[in-house]
């Protein structure tokens, strides 16, 4: 089985009241209704903060993408209104690891390291993106590896980037026809996700990547406490669906819910 990570920590202050979880936006200029519900959805969150777990980004080549006049410059737009009335958090995902501090700074985020505990009404909840627990996609795992390491990342950025913009089409492409091939995604091991849980004496798992939303045992902890895994949905918003959920967090537990919509 893969070794346990070092989880990093990090306690909500008293006033916390309501934190939102989402991932896997998958924003793209190609997908305005996406994008709107999403900047709606900020522009009137209720919660005091929202963790951004990953992929909020279909992809992301480096933080001079976002020009003036870019949608990723939009999206910052967004961010910084929001970050005014929530505190927002932000963990890289399988596709916009290379989203850097400068971005986040402008936006007004704070990085999230992958896995980090987080302690809310004296409970300890797991939050990571989700793909180091796919470890059945080997083929994904040696890619991560490799795009993950300061040498690869510093070549990368150091491309021209219209260059960088045309490789990421091209790895998103050759992805999408890995998945084809495969038939079926990779899913989360369930014995590795309840040991990540033991170990970080948590008895909730957090996480997006899966696009596979839904709640899963994994059992008790030595105490005779229920162990269970929470996958965040992906999302996709067109005239024939409606795929956008957010996990919100109170002093009354976990709840599922769609972004109402508003003008």
């Amino acid at each position: 089985m893969t070794a346990v990570p070092r989880f990093a920590a990090l306690d909500a202050p008293a006033r916390w009241r309501t934190v939102d979880f989402i991932s896997d936006l998958h924003l793209k200029a190609e997908e305005p209704d996406t994008f709107e519900a999403w900047a709606s959805y900020l522009r009137h969150v209720p919660a005091d903060a929202v963790f951004i777990l990953g992929d909020l980004f279909e992809a992301w080549v480096g933080d001079d993408c976002a020009v003036p006049g870019s949608f990723e410059h939009r999206c910052a737009q967004v961010l910084h209104a929001a970050s005014t009335t929530a505190e927002l958090f932000f963990m890289h995902g399988n596709r916009d690891f290379l989203l850097g501090p400068d971005f986040l700074a402008h936006c007004g985020m704070r990085e999230l390291a992958d896995p980090t505990v987080l302690g809310f009404e004296g409970r300890r909840y797991l939050l990571t993106h989700g793909d180091l627990l796919c470890t059945d996609d080997l083929d994904y795992q040696r890619f991560r590896q490799q795009v993950r390491t300061e040498d690869w990342q510093r070549a990368f950025l150091a491309r021209p980037l219209a260059e960088r913009q045309a490789a990421a089409r091209q790895m998103r492409a050759q992805s999408e026809q890995h998945q084809a091939a495969q038939g079926v995604y990779a899913d989360v091991d369930a014995e590795l996700a309840r040991s990540w849980l033991v170990a970080a004496s948590a008895t909730t798992l957090i996480h997006g990547h899966t696009h596979r939303p839904g709640d899963h045992v994994l059992g008790q902890d030595a105490s005779g406490q229920r162990l269970v895994r929470r996958v965040l949905s992906d999302w996709h918003v067109t005239a024939d669906e409606q795929r956008a959920q957010v996990l919100r967090l109170s002093a009354d537990g976990l709840q599922r819910l769609a972004p109402e919509p508003r003008a």
